[in-house]
């Protein structure tokens, strides 16, 4: 662990590929590092598995390679499973709260977020938050499927992954070239 990163984690989803034999969608889960958008960690799963259920392996794969300061990420996150994995993590969650978040449970940043959401409002909170620093995240993805496609030519999970895992070498060794 070199240097300390503020991490995306998220999803690239809507990928065809073929599992069990039948067509069906496969989701890449990445951690990115929000400055340098090198993929940090990848997690693949069928469409049926909750991004939530990713979010364990994605920090304990990423905390390999940087020391993750903050995380940023979207409201499927908004769970207090992910906020408590983080803090155990030394981890600061930076979660978009679900429209519907209540605000009397969870821990303390969660109460905290879900209660500044919805005093402020989406925009004011992003900005206080620094939510709007995932934009490097989303450029990483939309560079990935734009390099490599949405479909995947192996037919099992595991060769999927083997695939994917790659396409996100490759993709990280491209991003390393132009800096």
């Amino acid at each position: 662990m070199t240097q300390a990163a503020s991490a995306f984690i998220g999803v690239v989803d809507g990928l065809s590929g073929y599992n069990g034999g039948r067509k069906r969608y496969v989701k890449i889960h990445f951690a990115v590092d929000v400055k340098t958008r090198e993929v940090l960690a990848m997690y693949v799963t069928t469409d049926d598995i909750h991004d939530s259920e990713a979010l364990p392996s994605l920090i304990t794969n990423a905390s390999r390679h940087r020391l993750i300061s903050e995380a940023y990420m979207d409201g499927a996150y908004d769970s207090i499973k992910s906020y408590r994995l983080l803090k155990n993590a030394g981890i600061k969650p930076i979660i978009k709260p679900r429209k519907n978040a209540r605000t009397d449970r969870g821990p303390p940043e969660r109460r905290t977020s879900a209660i500044m959401f919805k005093m402020l409002g989406e925009k004011e909170w992003s900005g206080r938050m620094g939510y709007g620093r995932r934009w490097a995240a989303e450029t990483a993805f939309s560079t990935f499927k734009r390099l490599y496609g949405e479909h995947s030519m192996s037919k099992n999970m595991e060769n999927i992954t083997k695939e994917l895992a790659a396409k996100a070498y490759i993709y990280n060794m491209l991003i390393n070239l132009q800096s």
